[in-house]
């Protein structure tokens, strides 16, 4: 019985601790073993495998596994290899999956990242998912992108793992048929992830100037909110306004649209950019309504409408070519309520172990599509670079809302970004979504608590820091 309890004592105390030292650092500590596991169908070349196991070496993963199968057998091998590390006995520190398959094949990559999701060894860890496929066309090829992150990886082992993919995607980024095609990062990250043998929270220079966007130009702003039965999304409005007219955008606000006006807006918006008489540096969208089944938005009419639509409808103005489009959306994504995953044990002895709270099941996550432009996954971003788009939910989830407040989302942006409006936009947001997952929500229409996770789809190829 002593040996039991010492032994749950000591799981906790482990857990407490990893999580204790995500939310002090707002960094990753990779204390324990790396894995990794490459999953590739017979028609991957041997070329393509060599590099990427260079690349495992370059980061440090000890444990390499390579498995090769049918892209239908996939969730298999995958489901193996986590009741593997379920019978570790022992925390993880990371995990990378490498997905690689011909192109098109593999069309439902969330099934495995869900899987991985389940281990319980890790729990509260980074989990890094790679997509990679023969390439034609104008999409990036995947020996370009393995073989420039591991030698940046090998030159700037202080740099997160988030900083160096941006750097990777303006290297690999391709023009095809006048438009620019990058990779496509998704990410539920808590912290910075640092892949190099130096410790993740010891200062770090800054990259050089030339690796950040200029915004010295206009910025400009659009707001698209449905107020009408959505009580406090006034009060998102409000506190994201403020916070772009002093960040120096040019804010127009239109309150509940209809599902056709969503889009008119966006072509008018566009146009006036294209229009405009001084040169336009960046663009932010914010996109407030009911959310579908499917991650459509509803309209004040309750006709449907899809984000990917607008986002493509700018990503067709030439003014804001090579310029930062910054997407927000709050909105549902599904009507799953997410309970979060944790050690189970009677409140009162977590309480006395002073342990965090529950980590919502879909958080730790970090998946990089090298062929976005070919992706035909369900809600994949388009390849087009220079993109950044911010879920309030993740993929079938709900997004909360306060009547009184405001969104956790909106609210927490707002707070982080006046407190240090010169950061990295990526690093800030990876703080919101931080901060966000350590929110317990009760709704009006649920009497447990549940948790809530950012989602963030990024193919930017610089540095994007809202004030300078």
């Amino acid at each position: 019985m002593a040996f039991l309890v010492s032994g749950t004592l000591r799981m906790a105390a482990q857990i407490a601790d990893a999580r204790d030292s995500l939310g002090r650092k707002g960094k990753y500590n990779l204390q324990g073993p790396r894995v990794a596991l490459t999953l590739s169908s017979p028609e991957v070349s041997a070329s393509t495998i060599a590099v990427l196991e260079d690349v495992f070496q370059t980061l440090g993963f000890e444990s390499c596994q390579r498995r090769e199968a049918s892209v239908q057998d996939f969730l298999r091998e995958l489901t193996g290899f986590r009741e593997q590390l379920d019978a570790h006995g022992g925390p993880m520190g990371c995990a990378l999956v490498a997905l690689v398959a011909p192109r098109g094949q593999l069309r439902q990559p969330q099934q495995l990242v869900r899987e991985l999701s389940r281990c319980g060894a890790l729990q509260g860890c980074p989990k890094v998912f790679l997509l990679l496929s023969s390439t034609s066309g104008g999409a990036p090829k995947p020996g370009a992108f393995l073989t420039s992150l591991g030698e940046l990886c090998g030159r700037c082992p202080h740099w997160s793992l988030l900083q160096l993919l941006t750097e990777v995607f303006c290297r690999t980024a391709k023009e095809s048929s006048g438009a620019t095609y990058c990779p496509v990062l998704r990410s539920s990250l808590r912290g910075a992830l640092c892949l190099g043998d130096v410790e993740p929270w010891k200062p770090k220079p800054e990259p050089c100037p030339s690796a950040q966007y200029d915004l010295s130009g206009a910025r400009a702003a659009l707001f698209l909110a449905v107020i009408r039965d959505r009580p406090g999304a006034q009060h998102d409005v409000k506190a994201l306004g403020d916070l772009c007219q002093a960040l120096g955008f040019e804010t127009t606000l239109r309150t509940d649209p209809t599902a056709q006006a969503f889009q008119e807006e966006l072509a008018q918006f566009r146009e006036q950019l294209d229009t405009h008489r001084d040169p336009v540096s960046c663009a932010l969208v914010a996109l407030m309504a009911h959310g579908g089944p499917q991650g459509q938005l509803l309209g004040a009419d309750g006709q449907e409408v899809q984000p990917e639509a607008l986002v493509q409808e700018l990503n067709c103005c030439g003014a804001l070519r090579g310029c930062p489009k910054i997407f927000l959306l709050q909105a549902c994504r599904g009507g799953h309520r997410d309970a979060g995953m944790g050690p189970k044990a009677r409140p009162w002895f977590w309480r006395w172990l002073q342990a965090p709270p529950a980590i919502p099941s879909h958080a730790d996550i970090l998946q990089i599509d090298v062929d976005a432009q070919g992706s035909s996954s369900r809600g994949s971003t388009p390849g087009n670079s220079d993109i950044l788009m911010v879920y309030a939910a993740t993929e079938g989830c709900i997004a909360y809302r306060d009547e009184k407040k405001g969104s956790d989302f909106i609210q927490t942006l707002v707070e982080v970004l006046r407190t240090d409006p010169g950061g990295d936009l990526l690093e800030l947001l990876t703080e919101v979504n931080r901060q966000v997952c350590e929110l317990d929500v009760l709704g009006p229409d649920c009497d447990e608590r549940r948790k809530a996770c950012l989602e963030i789809y990024s193919s930017l190829r610089r540095r994007l820091c809202l004030q300078v």
